[in-house]
């Protein structure tokens, strides 16, 4: 979540093993986020960071490091220009479907309730890659790896050529492991900002045992 302590925390995931890293802007009702990404919201947003302070912070970790950024955030208008004049490879529009604004290249979210249609437009119109969505519900940390991501992943192999990432409620080195046996790579949202709560040290150590488990 861009914040003041973000930047410092985006060098040390990057220094884990990071591929990429989604930097989120605060939202004040973020309907596809469970209570880990919401409470960081909620603080970024009692720091003060708006659109503005969000973009600048963008700049500030675009100049600290390698790793392509991509922001996440719900429908704006002029957002996608400003994210990438600010330095963001590509974005995540969580609340804006498929079919909506097909000029605005971004990542496309699929997930198991996606039909076969629905993921093949994804496919035609995401950037780079698909984000599998591995629930139906919000992102948070979870017991076990979803018994949906195998047969989400089948289908959409069977209808993209893409690279696939799983995300929402892989949390834990094994999850990540299970998951890159189906997947391509994967997404940990909540349990990162959870390991960042205890500092970059903290964060960095569990980016990299989860870089470890899929190796």
């Amino acid at each position: 979540m861009a914040g003041p302590e973000t930047p410092e925390l985006a060098r040390a995931a990057e220094a884990g093993g990071a591929d990429m890293i989604e930097i989120g802007f605060p939202f004040s009702d973020p309907l596809a986020d469970g209570p880990v990404i919401r409470r960081a919201a909620e603080r970024a947003l009692a720091q003060g960071m708006r659109t503005a302070e969000c973009l600048e912070n963008l700049r500030a970790i675009r100049e600290q490091v390698a790793a392509p950024l991509i922001t996440m955030t719900y429908a704006w208008e002029r957002f996608a220009t400003n994210a990438h004049e600010a330095g963001a490879a590509s974005l995540i529009v969580a609340d804006l479907p498929v079919d909506a604004h097909p000029e605005l290249r971004r990542v496309q979210l699929v997930a198991p309730t996606s039909t076969d249609e629905r993921i093949a437009l994804a496919a035609e119109r995401t950037d780079g890659w698909l984000y599998l969505v591995t629930v139906a519900g919000t992102t948070g940390a979870r017991a076990e790896l979803s018994p949906a991501l195998a047969p989400l992943v089948e289908r959409t192999r069977k209808l993209a050529d893409l690279p696939l990432y799983a995300g929402f409620g892989i949390s834990t080195p094994e999850q990540a492991a299970a998951a890159g046996e189906l997947a391509d790579g994967v997404v940990v949202g909540s349990a990162a900002l959870v390991a960042a709560e205890e500092g970059a040290g903290a964060l960095e150590r569990f980016v990299a045992q989860l870089r470890a488990a899929l190796a």
